[in-house]
């Protein structure tokens, strides 16, 4: 089983950090690491999640060939409809499947994330999914994904106050600790945290596994011509041969 780990963000050391990650939770799967060709160096804006969905299906158009499925390994999933739209094979992202997860058997959740843009993106990211109503409410800690990623015990006291926030005072009966700069980070805040923790890349990694085994190699979509794309993704686009 091959998966393709695509992360929009152009920060290396947090491809290699989630990779190491999923290639633990799930050994049985060869794991093709691609980071964003190029883009923010970590999402946290709005125009920076614009570029990356390019980035996301410029990547997919270059290394999907020979691939299961394809994880869209950065929390806000970035272009995911389009990868979906595009992909011949199955793709899943990080905050869908964490979503998903959290909200299993009707709970409801809190997120819990690293910067202060993104309480708003993913709450529209939430309701997309159906899932408003169980979203008990998010809350960033100032550093960024990024920074968390390069330094996390100096963050981990912040995000574990944040998640026990969450359960305490809003109510969630799960939180999600999202990022792939936050990978790992769950289990070591759970302690500290009345419900469960739902750590973002383990989920989107058993969720993306599922897919693999199970889905069928998907038909093309429409055509679409373009004009100034790498010709890989020109390629996916027009699904030539």
């Amino acid at each position: 089983m091959r998966i393709l780990l695509i992360n929009p963000n152009t920060t290396a050391s947090v491809t290699d950090l989630v990779a190491g990650h999923v290639r633990r939770i799930a050994p049985e799967a060869t794991v093709v690491p691609v980071t964003g060709r190029f883009g923010a160096r970590y999402i946290a804006t709005r125009a920076a999640v614009a570029v990356a969905g390019h980035a996301a299906l410029d990547a997919l158009a270059a290394h999907v060939a020979g691939c299961d499925a394809v994880y869209l390994a950065c929390f806000g999933d970035p272009g995911l409809p389009a990868l979906q739209e595009v992909s011949p094979v199955p793709v899943v992202g990080m905050a869908e499947a964490s979503c998903r997860a959290a909200a299993a058997a009707g709970r409801r959740f809190g997120i819990v994330t690293g910067g202060v843009n993104w309480p708003a993106m993913l709450t529209e990211f939430v309701m997309l999914q159906g899932l408003g109503g169980q979203l008990t409410g998010i809350r960033a800690v100032a550093p960024t994904g990024g920074e968390i990623a390069r330094d996390p015990d100096r963050a981990l006291a912040q995000l574990a106050a944040a998640c026990r926030a969450c359960a305490e005072e809003d109510g969630a009966e799960a939180v999600i600790l999202g990022g792939a700069g936050l990978a790992g980070l769950a289990e070591r805040v759970q302690p500290q945290v009345p419900c469960p923790v739902v750590c973002s890349v383990e989920a989107g990694t058993r969720a993306v596994l599922v897919a693999a085994r199970s889905a069928a190699r998907r038909s093309a979509a429409d055509p679409v011509p373009s004009i100034g794309l790498a010709p890989p993704l020109d390629r996916l686009l027009l699904q030539a041969p």
